[in-house]
């Protein structure tokens, strides 16, 4: 057992370090990329996803860490452990799953590759037809946008981009005195290059910096190439904002702009790189030891994310997850008002379309009864749809109010780009509250109508992003009751005025009310087990972080609650310790699709209770966000809500299941029918279209035979 959960033992509950928790939900993602079942350019995103999260983890968490530890801070966490024993575990931790990511590449993943006629190749493998290509195209498109910065007295290290792709160069004169030079790898050129046909007829890729390194010596003429190393710096990129300034957009502004100065938390360099070059970049850069991470093999395998989506390879890909249009939900309405005026409407993506909550703003945007929009805006894609429906809205004389959380982390000047022009098309634009981020989904339309003014609303568990809404699962639901509207315009006024948060109807809003709510809720389930009535906690989150929640979920656990926990990342609650969480059961589901949906549901003693919404349980959503849980009233919504949930609960291809030990393992299949829930939500969407194809087509042969 490990000891950062055997020291958390020692405090008042157990509980598993947030960060090492982390990490190990990574190797789960890992483990899809060395998995021989799946097709193997999934496995190669796989890889790359991890790549990409792990520079994430080092850019904010790792470098919190260093932070505390250069402030002297001493204290330890929940766990037992403090900054300096973290960072020493993480340390070794990361640096063993660097060394694992390149053994997944370079022994499980690319003899994969060649197998199926798809190569790497180095420049002394390649053809004489092949070299006459690189030769070609570094002459013609590589070296007019290569620059080679010399390092001396009259010129300094330079400034490297975070996350940039460098060579160091070692130089040597006729005088035998060693010269040092750098280069960055141009990133506005594809990291990968595909060759010519060779007579195998195979498809081969040589490396952008492979073709550099190639031609070096023209680069450098009057010296001689000694040695040269690829190497690469992540900074530390947490941004500090003071939001007490007058202008945040300005202050957020120049914060990104201090990011690409961070202090460097990691260097990667090639294991080939020789020890002149390695101190060299130790002493311009300011590393330690602790903070080199030697690959062997390609820097930056982020660029696999490309790689694995390359034309001609869709039969090595997973077979895509294809949305039914229209949503079943909406299925037979031209006018999505009068579909939301019959009954609530549930969509769940990528499943269903994404379309119809496109669909909703954009009707919305032109209907001339819709007097005002308002909307809340986290993360949207380069090029939102959603956004330009909201400027047609404010163009067409509709009263249009979007809150742009500008502190959306590496999605802030995305933001910024879209604040802008929602301003100058004439939206009020407000940027959230001090202090806190604006997390909630939720976009209130209000239209006038014959029997007066009704409030329309979409509220869901994710981003409203027509992209990841292809890949990351999650649900939505349309509803116009009153009770809702009331608590919408509330929000609003609270995210955009002074108002004080009031009593909702129907919302449960962080931070002002949510955590006692679900506190409450767990506690009823506790009294409910006491007292020999119905009783269970059925949730499905991103991260279990928040410690007085997990102290709850303990305690229902010792009153014989049962407690089930679908928890796709960190989790710092330890299930199965006998005596403590023995009711507690964790799983993690990661697999085709990215789980992103929140789902709360409570036996409430026999009458069960449902809530969607944004929030995950961590401090930060329930004490320094605004976040949005709401119930689900709707019995048919109810009803497949709960469908949903299990159909997660038993899945056994995709899911992981948390020992006492704090580690995973595969759920055992052995005997059992695979279970693939993502596969099984595609299909049950396919059949609940065709279901409504064919009554549409029964109802209409009717009243023509009528």
């Amino acid at each position: 057992m490990e000891d950062h959960i055997i020291k958390g033992r020692g405090k008042k509950f157990p509980y598993n370090n947030r960060q090492l928790s982390w990490m190990d939900f990574n190797y789960r993602v890992m483990e899809e990329a060395f998995e021989k079942e799946n097709p193997v350019m999934e496995r190669v995103n796989f890889l790359a996803i991890t790549a990409s999260n792990l520079d994430e983890f080092m850019m904010v968490r790792v470098a919190g860490v260093i932070d505390q530890m250069e402030h002297g801070v001493k204290e330890n966490d929940l766990s037992g452990l403090n900054p300096k024993q973290q960072y020493n575990k993480l340390s070794e931790k990361i640096h063993e799953f660097s060394e694992k990511q390149y053994s997944c590449l370079n022994h499980s993943i690319l003899p994969v590759l060649k197998k199926h006629g798809i190569k790497f190749k180095k420049i002394k493998e390649l053809s004489e037809k092949q070299r006459a290509f690189c030769d070609k195209y570094f002459d013609k498109v590589i070296f007019p946008v290569l620059t080679p910065m010399a390092v001396d007295p009259s010129r300094p290290f330079p400034l490297l981009l975070n996350k940039s792709l460098n060579l160091a160069i070692r130089l040597m004169n006729d005088e035998k005195e060693t010269f040092f030079a750098v280069m960055q790898v141009p990133s506005v050129l594809p990291r990968f290059i595909e060759l010519p046909k060779d007579e195998d007829n195979t498809r081969d890729f040589i490396l952008l910096e492979n073709i550099i390194t190639s031609r070096l010596d023209e680069l450098f003429e009057l010296f001689r190439i000694k040695s040269y190393c690829p190497f690469r710096i992540t900074r530390d990129s947490d941004l500090d904002i003071d939001e007490d300034t007058d202008d945040l957009l300005t202050e957020i502004e120049k914060s990104i702009k201090q990011r690409r100065r961070g202090k460097p938390i990691r260097l990667e360099i090639s294991s080939k790189c020789d020890e002149q070059l390695r101190d060299f970049l130790i002493e311009m850069l300011g590393v330690d030891e602790s903070e080199i991470y030697e690959c062997r093999g390609p820097l930056d395998l982020t660029f696999l994310s490309k790689f694995g989506r390359i034309q001609g390879c869709e039969n090595l890909c997973f077979k895509p997850i294809k949305p039914v249009s229209p949503c079943p939900d909406f299925y037979g309405y031209d006018d999505i008002f009068r579909a939301i005026r019959e009954k609530d409407r549930f969509v769940h993506h990528p499943y269903e379309s994404f379309d119809s909550v496109l669909q909703f703003v954009k009707e919305a945007a032109k209907d001339e009864n819709v007097l005002a929009i308002k909307q809340t805006l986290y993360r949207v894609s380069g090029n939102s749809p959603i956004v330009a429906a909201l400027i047609k809205a404010a163009e067409n004389g509709k009263q249009v109010t979007v809150l742009v959380e500008l502190k959306a982390r590496f999605d802030e000047e995305n933001n910024i780009h879209w604040a802008r022009k929602l301003e100058k098309a004439g939206c009020h634009v407000v940027y959230g509250l001090s202090g806190l981020k604006t997390h909630c989904k939720i976009c209130l339309v209000v239209r006038s109508e014959e029997d007066g003014i009704r409030r329309y609303l979409h509220m869901g568990t994710g981003n409203y992003n027509d992209i990841t809404a292809r890949f990351y699962t999650d649900m939505g639901l349309f509803t116009c009751k009153e009770e809702f509207g009331e608590d919408a315009s509330s929000l609003f006024n609270v995210l955009t005025g002074y108002s004080i948060p009031p009593q909702y109807n129907k919302f449960i809003v962080a931070p002002h009310g949510m955590r006692n709510f679900f506190e409450d809720k767990i506690r009823n389930e506790i009294e409910n087990a006491k007292n020999g009535l119905p009783s269970g906690i059925t949730v499905k989150i991103n991260s279990l972080v928040d410690p007085p929640i997990i102290k709850l979920l303990y305690e229902a656990s010792k009153a014989n609650v049962p407690v089930r926990l679908i928890v796709r990342g960190i989790c710092c609650l330890i299930p199965g310790i006998e005596k403590t969480s023995e009711n507690i059961v964790v799983h993690s589901i990661v697999g085709q699709l990215l789980e992103h949906s929140r789902m709360f549901r409570f036996e409430n003693g026999g009458e069960p209770q449902m809530y969607l919404g944004s929030a995950d349980w961590m401090q930060r959503n329930l004490d320094r966000r605004v976040e949005l849980v709401f119930p689900v009233e709707d019995e048919d919504i109810h009803r497949r809500c709960d469908e949903i949930l299990e159909i997660m609960w038993n899945d056994n291809v995709n899911t992981r299941i948390q020992l006492p030990n704090a580690t995973y393992e595969m759920i055992g299949r052995r005997g059992k029918k695979a279970h693939n829930c993502q596969q099984e939500f595609a299909a049950l969407a396919k059949k609940a279209l065709k279901k409504k194809v064919a009554e549409d087509l029964a109802n209409s042969s009717q009243s023509k035979s009528e």
